[in-house]
């Protein structure tokens, strides 16, 4: 009965995320309203606060929803790349570019996604110690998944010591998002293509200038 309960919750709080991006795309945050989100969900308004508090909670946790999304698919990719090469001892540089490399050309893709995160990518990251806990929602098919983890993971197979490495996905994460936009969305000035080898270069920069140097 309970996990039947929990399905349903699952259900509606899906429905209403994803309802609340289509609006959110469409209309932008400022002109969606409640009734909106609700109506284009099949739900009862009062149904909604169940669930979230306002259109800027859903859209707060649209924003963890979508940018869990992104980088889970891009690990996911990043451990079939490996096993299809059978190399399973990719530099935690190659990991973190293969990474980026894969979320830059999904939201390039997907010009209306980068458009609503692009500013929020790294928040959406880091948004579990911004969020209390009461306020957070289950959102679908991430129950399993915390890139956080993953990465401390990644780091810790990498053999070398860095200072601060939340800092440095957080500056990874910055770097990627206000670079990727400038460069997808207003192509003529600096195409994505030409400046993916200085991004990867920066990427390198930032892993070195962070690592703890044996003397």
């Amino acid at each position: 009965m309970g996990k039947k309960v929990d399905t349903n919750k699952r259900q509606k709080s899906t429905s209403l995320l994803n309802r609340a991006f289509d609006l959110f795309i469409e209309k932008g945050v400022s002109k969606t309203s409640v009734s909106d989100i609700a109506e284009r969900a099949g739900v009862a308004k009062g149904t909604f606060y169940l669930y979230f508090k306002d259109k800027y909670d859903i859209r707060n946790h649209l924003v963890v929803y979508k940018a869990t999304q992104l980088f889970m698919d891009a690990y996911n990719a990043l451990i079939a790349d490996m096993e299809k090469r059978k190399d399973y001892d990719m530099s935690l540089e190659d990991c973190m570019y293969f990474i980026v490399d894969h979320i830059l050309t999904v939201l390039q893709d997907n010009k209306p996604l980068l458009e609503f995160l692009h500013k929020d990518l790294s928040w959406g990251v880091f948004a579990k110690y911004m969020l209390d806990e009461k306020d957070h929602v289950a959102l679908p098919n991430q129950e399993d998944f915390d890139f956080e983890t993953l990465y401390k993971e990644m780091v810790k197979r990498s053999g070398s010591e860095f200072r601060d490495p939340d800092v440095m996905l957080f500056m990874i994460i910055e770097l990627m998002g206000s670079t990727g936009y400038s460069c997808i969305m207003y192509p003529k000035t600096f195409p994505l293509d030409r400046c993916k080898p200085y991004l990867r270069a920066a990427v390198h920069d930032i892993l070195q200038r962070h690592m703890v140097k044996e003397t």
